[in-house]
């Protein structure tokens, strides 16, 4: 349910600080990228810190499927709220 609008994107960089997935990263001019839509747990951190609305995240499956996916590969499962 991750929606990103590059063209709102000031390049704060709070989305790449906050996201316990590295899913943004900055690029060099100034903008955030997503790296892989499908590492979003929809947890909302990068949405509740983004001040300029470029970011929406409707909770769902998402952090659900990233607890099972976890468990299965047997890795630390990820904070969801």
């Amino acid at each position: 349910s991750l929606e990103y609008d590059r063209d709102k994107c000031t390049g704060c960089g709070r989305c790449a600080e906050v996201c316990p997935h590295t899913l943004f990263v900055m690029e060099d001019e100034r903008k955030a990228r997503l790296t892989d839509r499908d590492l979003c747990i929809e947890c909302g951190a990068c949405m509740r810190n983004c001040a300029f609305d470029a970011i929406k995240v409707r909770p769902g499956v998402g952090c659900a499927y990233a607890l099972m996916i976890s468990a299965l590969r047997g890795k630390p499962a990820p904070v969801c709220e």
